[in-house]
């Protein structure tokens, strides 16, 4: 068994795999802190809607603001990052996917802010394949809400599971076919949100 056989099984069994402890809470902890000094020094963005200008930012559907992590960059090099390049290489190892890249950005949601039912992939574009959601909030309860909903790829208005943001939950996931939301928030929530992908990126 790797560290990695429990999501790709379940990925290969539903499309999509929770993970409470694969992520080291060490790493965790850091990548938090990275996210809060760039928050802090102004690093964040709001979150747009697809890549057309008149998509754009529309905070009722999409309320979070977010910062990339640069490719190349010395936070790039995280061991978490690291390890999801293993988690890349494996899944090409097993499946052939030809996974080429990955993406991140941290993602922080304020009190009342939430993203409404969605699908990870852009209009004309499939290089999205998997998607990642590691949870950054250290002391997250039921009351605070901001849970991630699941929905049947087949049957979209289908619950199929929720997710409490809980910190180090680990959320892995088909991009182009299975439909998610983000539940409004009623605490900041943090976190660090990717893709593995098909082509190469800068």
């Amino acid at each position: 068994m790797t560290d990695y056989d429990d999501i790709i099984r379940l990925l290969n069994q539903q499309g999509w795999a929770i993970a409470d402890t694969a992520v080291m809470p060490a790493w965790r902890d850091t990548l938090l802190d990275h996210a809060r000094q760039l928050w802090d020094a102004g690093e964040f963005s709001g979150g747009e809607i697809g890549r057309r200008a008149q998509d754009a930012r529309q905070p009722a559907v999409r309320g979070d603001a977010i910062c990339w992590v640069p490719p190349g960059s010395v936070l790039a090099r995280h061991p978490f990052f690291e390890w999801m390049a293993q988690l890349r290489q494996v899944l090409n190892d097993r499946f052939g996917m030809g996974l080429r890249s990955q993406e991140f950005h941290f993602a922080r949601y304020e009190d009342g802010a939430g993203y409404k039912k969605h699908i990870d992939q852009h209009r004309g574009s499939d290089h999205r394949k998997i998607s990642i959601v590691l949870y950054l909030n250290p002391d997250w309860n039921s009351a605070d809400g901001g849970e991630l909903c699941l929905y049947d790829p087949y049957h979209p208005d289908h619950e199929i599971g929720r997710f409490a943001p809980l910190g180090g939950r680990l959320a892995v996931f088909v991009s182009g076919v299975m439909p998610h939301e983000v539940l409004p928030a009623r605490a900041v929530r943090w976190s660090l949100t990717g893709w593995l992908r098909t082509d190469d990126i800068a």
